[in-house]
């Protein structure tokens, strides 16, 4: 937003997303943008990290045997938040954030065949129990990592197709 005039951007349009540790991110920067009274239009979250504990029963049921294994996700953790103590603090497991409300609307893809399906599902149920503008949407055949392979999947491209429209409709929203 600082160089939003220099880009020739409006920063009142600004969004965040990511997918995977990426959406991890996005939902605690909008977190913190909202702490910092400086809200983001919109956050995209494409089957998100969201609570670094890894309790969720997608991680028991799907842990293994597809894309994102259970040793992969704790080889990652241990990089990133390598301190146990930590996992439950919301900057890395924004699911266990005191506070969920007045955060920007929000469009959570999950894919079925994915450790973190329940945690990115808990974390839409947790963001609408809050009072926010939530859209959830799982894609049951999918693995995580899905939204990328649209050269195999075609519902890589619906889902970007969807990801796309949300952030055009929730961009155009914002008051000029």
């Amino acid at each position: 937003r600082r160089e939003a005039v220099a880009l020739g951007v409006d920063p009142a349009r600004v969004a965040v997303g990511g997918d995977s540790a990426g959406g991890n991110l996005a939902a605690v920067a909008a977190i913190a943008a909202r702490d910092a009274h400086d809200p983001l239009a919109a956050q995209l979250l494409i089957y998100p990290v969201t609570d670094m504990r890894a309790v969720a029963p997608s991680h028991a049921t799907n842990g293994q045997g597809y894309l994102l294994t259970n040793d992969s996700i704790a080889w990652f953790r241990s990089h990133y938040v390598p301190d146990e103590a930590s996992w439950t603090d919301w900057r890395a497991s924004p699911l266990l954030a005191p506070d969920l409300s007045r955060l920007p609307r929000a469009l959570v893809i999950t894919a079925g065949y994915d450790p973190l399906r329940d945690e990115g599902l808990q974390y839409a149920d947790a963001l609408s129990a809050a009072g926010n503008r939530v859209q959830y949407v799982g894609f049951e055949r999918q693995i995580h990592g899905f939204v990328t392979m649209g050269r195999v999947l075609d519902e890589a491209h619906t889902a970007l197709a969807l990801a796309g429209g949300f952030l055009r409709e929730a961009l155009a929203s914002v008051a000029a």
